[in-house]
């Protein structure tokens, strides 16, 4: 993240953000070719534009975040494969709720917007990726010591979340008792978490590590696994999660329209080569621009805790694998479901 956005205050940055959210105001009704669009020299790109770390405008209307430096990289890449000039990037701010819609529509090429792949969306949308693998997790205040586990936010602890979030009703599974605040964007529990009215932040752990990189010193993130065997419900199925599993594990896909395989295949192709380590050793310019954007520390506690010894984290994505589609999950036992 650049030096100079510490200084700026999140929330008057997020109220300033403002750019064709009407689906009529942007004329296509067609869904758009992604590498037809790269070689006319001009691409509309999907991003959030008020999360730190991922899809962040800024008031001079530039753009930060690792989302953004992925579709930066996969546009300039598969431009430079074939030939052609790096195209003009126009941002697009993609909320979770039209993403489909506005790839459907033609109101852009491509989508990185937190946007999770899973079976449901993999049947309106087609996905490259996954590029960051991502695990829900808790985010505190810095000095803070008396949450260290899932568990101890049921001593009397207040829980904050986004309206109707997945995250937030994971957690109300396993804690029934747990004091949940549901606000209605991430920044304003951040607020909330600054201002003492709440203990503790839930989402994915790369959501949280760009609010925590972006106020320094300030907070910090614990690791969410299950306290006890559960029988959980997703995608309309249950399966038994076993005690120490991580919460939902998040895969984050580049999501484009069905009608061009062409396109997913060379973006699939640009992710490997973001991914690829220099021939002389060294990061990956893929690891470079994660650490740039959510700091050194959470990379660094993200390839160690991957590393551990049993370790039921992955650090490192597969781009076009999407075999967790179709693996079998683990049938809850009579006594849990």
């Amino acid at each position: 993240m650049r030096e100079n956005s510490k200084h700026w205050i999140l929330l008057p940055v997020l109220a300033i953000v403002v750019l064709c959210t009407t689906l009529t105001a942007c004329g296509n009704t067609s869904p758009r070719n992604l590498m037809e669009s790269i070689e006319s020299g001009s691409v509309i790109l999907g991003t959030k534009f008020d999360q730190p770390g991922l899809g962040l405008r800024h008031p001079d209307k530039s753009f930060t975040g690792f989302d953004v430096a992925v579709s930066e990289y996969v546009v300039n890449t598969i431009a430079q494969n074939n030939g052609w000039k790096k195209p003009k990037i126009t941002w697009r701010e993609t909320p979770s709720a039209q993403r489909e819609t506005l790839i459907d529509n033609g109101e852009v090429d491509m989508i990185a917007a937190t946007y999770s792949i899973n079976a449901a969306r993999s049947k309106k949308v087609s996905f490259a990726g996954p590029y960051l693998i991502n695990y829900q997790g808790l985010l505190v205040r810095e000095d803070d010591d008396s949450i260290t586990t899932l568990t101890d936010l049921n001593k009397g602890k207040k829980l904050c979340s986004v309206t109707g979030s997945t995250s937030a009703q994971n957690v109300k599974n396993q804690l029934p008792k747990i004091q949940l605040q549901e606000y209605d964007s991430y920044s304003s529990c951040v607020e909330a978490l600054r201002r003492n009215k709440v203990d503790a932040l839930t989402t994915d752990e790369a959501i949280l590590a760009g609010f925590s990189d972006f106020f320094p010193d300030e907070f910090k993130i614990v690791d969410m696994t299950y306290p006890k065997d559960a029988c959980v419900t997703s995608s309309g199925k249950k399966s038994l999660k076993k005690a120490g599993t991580p919460f939902s594990t998040e895969r984050y896909g580049i999501g484009m329209p069905k009608d061009y395989p062409e396109s997913v295949t060379a973006v699939n192709e640009a992710l490997e080569s973001m991914l690829a380590k220099p021939a002389d050793g060294g990061e990956s310019a893929w690891e470079i621009a994660l650490r740039d954007e959510i700091g050194d520390s959470e990379v660094d506690s993200m390839i160690e805790r991957a590393q551990g010894p049993d370790s039921k984290y992955q650090f490192t994505p597969v781009p076009g694998d999407l075999g967790f589609l179709e693996s079998a999950s683990t049938p809850c036992p009579a006594e849990l479901s």
